[in-house]
């Protein structure tokens, strides 16, 4: 009878609008008288959205270096190479193409290799003949480490002395191999059964990583000592930066005019940028894997608000027989599930991008969270849980204020 008298004496109209402040304020209580179990709830999207973000952070961190190294080393690098007949047997360069290319309009340097094919090199002559450990000997001139981008760890290029005396210069990863950090005090390798001295050690080549596992010896020296014939394995080709699709029209029938079709022209910035455009086909895939765990978190969320419904029927009841509607009670128990994934998304936002500028600076690349994913982060927190918080809500809404106060 109480109850009834207190339903009787309800105000004939109320208002079916609730004050924002006060659907926030209702909300925070809800979640505040349960703070452990919120937390153990946003802590699951937090987790979701931060895998997200790291992944996401981590790309284009790695991406924006990659991209960095390429404007800094240009792109306007083509390499010409020999390429093959009908019949599968390699082309030759002509000897005359790199003065060719040489004066060509627009062509700002050039340089090439040439590919000493009976040559190995290795630490000591008891080192066994089958283990190379893929180094390979070319020919180059002065100007090879300007052309391709590149400058020395340790002492310096080939200079006019070399076309006289057995000097060698090693690739980063032939650095490696052959054991050796350093030039100075007159250290050797053993090539074409010739002591060479190594009189520098380049740093990795971007541009071009099979550099890095070279020997460059003189020209001079390898027609000499090799019988080498001048004839280029590759050739690397700086073009004016606004005239780089003109140039490579024009390389292929500039370096063979007889045999342009057996001439490839590429770019290796292509090559860079390529593998930046497949590190971000990789990032959708862990991507996927970060929206399961938002799915597991968005099912923990409407799981703790179906079992709160339960346990608050009470208060549901109570809130009902003083005048709130069904929206109202409705809009209270969505808005506390979106403030929660909201919440969760922004402890996540702050977890990914931590984790992000950890790997940044590990690394020495730039840290880099794209602008989207700083808007994404709490949007998305927002959206899933609202969609979370759709059932529980309207099973809260539907519960009549004698049943609530009934199961108290």
């Amino acid at each position: 009878m109480a109850l009834q008298g207190v339903l009787a004496k309800r105000p004939a109209a109320i208002s079916a609008r609730l004050p924002i402040r006060e659907l926030l304020g209702t909300a925070l209580q809800g979640l505040s008288t349960r703070r452990l179990r919120a937390s153990l709830s946003a802590l699951g999207i937090a987790i979701g959205i931060g895998a997200m973000v790291a992944v996401v952070g981590v790309s284009a961190s790695a991406q924006a270096n990659l991209l960095a190294e390429i404007d800094a080393l240009g792109t306007n690098l083509l390499t010409v190479t020999p390429g093959q007949t009908f019949l599968g047997a390699n082309e030759v360069l002509p000897d005359t193409s790199v003065p060719m290319i040489g004066h060509m309009l627009k062509v700002e340097d050039d340089a090439a290799t040439y590919q000493v094919s009976s040559a190995q090199v290795y630490r000591s002559p008891w080192v066994p003949a089958a283990e190379t450990g893929g180094i390979g000997v070319d020919a180059a001139g002065d100007d090879l480490p300007q052309v391709i981008g590149t400058t020395l760890a340790s002492g310096h290029f080939l200079d006019g002395l070399a076309n006289s005396f057995p000097e060698a210069v090693l690739g980063a990863q032939a650095a490696q191999v052959l054991d050796i950090t350093s030039v100075g005090g007159h250290v050797m390798v053993y090539l074409g059964n010739t002591w060479f001295n190594v009189i520098g050690i380049l740093k990795p080549a971007v541009l071009d990583s099979s550099l890095d596992s070279t020997v460059f010896i003189s020209l001079p020296m390898a027609e000499r000592m090799f019988n080498l014939q001048p004839n280029p394995s590759e050739i690397y080709v700086r073009a004016n930066q606004n005239d780089v699709i003109g140039v490579s029209n024009l390389l292929a029938a500039t370096a063979d005019p007889q045999q342009p079709d057996g001439v490839q022209v590429s770019r290796p910035s292509d090559a860079l940028e390529a593998r930046a455009a497949a590190q971000g086909q990789f990032t959708t895939l862990l991507l996927g894997l970060g929206a399961v765990a938002l799915l597991v978190g968005a099912i923990g969320i409407a799981n703790i608000m179906v079992i709160s419904v339960l346990e608050r029927r009470g208060e549901i009841g109570l809130r009902r027989a003083l005048g709130a509607t069904r929206r109202h009670i409705s809009l209270q128990f969505l808005t506390e599930s979106a403030l929660l994934a909201a919440l969760g998304g922004v402890a996540g936002l702050a977890l990914g991008a931590g984790a992000t500028e950890v790997y940044a600076i590990t690394r020495n690349e730039p840290f880099v969270v794209p602008l989207y994913a700083l808007i994404a982060s709490p949007a998305a927190g927002l959206l899933i849980g609202t969609l979370a918080g759709l059932y529980p809500a309207a099973k809260a809404s539907r519960l009549s204020p004698t049943e609530a106060l009934r199961a108290t």
